[in-house]
């Protein structure tokens, strides 16, 4: 099966898996989603969505959060990890926003980069997921299975979303980056499938016989 096959199946199978897909960060805005993204970095979407009530019950918009202190910032989402550096970035970035963009999260990958603490990937998600922009946000879970999958070789996040990119329809994108994270929590995670277990690893290469060793992002 060559690697066009591959990603075809890919797309038909997700597709059957995982005909909805929901954000799995709680938000009701684009705001309410840039923060939770950045408070997902390393730390799980469960544990962000036991957090974020707190928060934006105390804060939901850039107004009144740049009007928190830190440390109050801190104190509730110290769960999350990183504590620290996350509740300077949320006060910051809401300053910035109140300040420079009106109150409203910019919809430019330059601008949301531009942020403290957003990153390509956080504001890969953002554009996506709040805006509807074609973007293909790559985490540890969507690095790893284009590995096992052999859709890319790439050694880091970037050239993983590179290459992924040039498979996949544009208009797939935001949808298939939410699929490809379900499954491989699901089923192809770093622990349960070594390439050779899950289902699709299966399918795309029954005669693999091997574990797949992983680069790391």
């Amino acid at each position: 099966m060559i690697k066009a096959d591959r990603a075809a199946l890919i797309l038909k199978r997700l597709d059957e898996l995982y005909p909805e897909t929901p954000i799995p960060l709680d938000h009701h805005d684009p705001y309410t989603l840039l923060v939770a993204v950045l408070l997902s970095a390393q730390c799980t979407d469960v544990r962000v969505n036991q957090v974020t009530p707190a928060l934006f019950d105390l804060a939901d918009r850039p107004e009144t959060m740049a009007q928190v202190e830190v440390d109050d910032i801190r104190a509730i989402i110290r769960p999350c990890g990183l504590s620290p550096r996350k509740s300077a970035a949320i006060s910051e970035l809401s300053r910035i926003i109140r300040d420079q963009h009106g109150g409203q999260v910019p919809q430019t990958f330059e601008e949301l980069e531009a942020l403290p603490g957003v990153g390509h990937k956080t504001a890969s998600v953002v554009m996506s997921q709040a805006f509807g922009v074609p973007a293909f946000p790559v985490d540890t879970h969507i690095h790893r299975l284009a590995q096992r999958w052999k859709l890319s070789k790439g050694r880091n996040v970037k050239q993983t979303e590179k290459d992924l990119k040039s498979l996949f329809p544009r208009q797939s994108w935001n949808r298939l980056h939410l699929q490809i994270i379900f499954y491989g929590r699901e089923y192809c995670s770093a622990r349960g499938c070594d390439g050779t277990v899950c289902g699709l690893c299966r399918e795309m290469f029954p005669q693999r016989k091997r574990g797949i060793v992983v680069n790391k992002a």
